[in-house]
């Protein structure tokens, strides 16, 4: 299981769009705005890392209003 947190840079004004858009994507598992240099973190899990990549480069980014993302695969989850 590959777990990622994607922090996003978005266009001002387009949050709700944002936040609809990203909640109807099945992989997201939860996400958040936030105040700092990136504006939403976002939550997946894949089977594999290939996943990521195409959520990525297919799904998340083609929404309007995301500027910037970046990506942190995590290698454990202490809970």
């Amino acid at each position: 299981m590959v777990m990622a947190y994607i922090l996003a840079k978005i266009e001002a004004g387009k949050e709700d769009g944002i936040l609809e858009s990203i909640r109807a994507l099945l992989e997201v598992k939860r996400a958040a705005f936030t105040f700092g240099v990136y504006d939403v973190v976002v939550v997946v899990e894949f089977a594999r890392v290939e996943g990521l990549d195409e959520f990525l480069f297919a799904k998340l980014r083609k929404i309007p209003g995301i500027l910037e993302t970046i990506s942190m695969i995590v290698s454990k989850e202490i809970v």
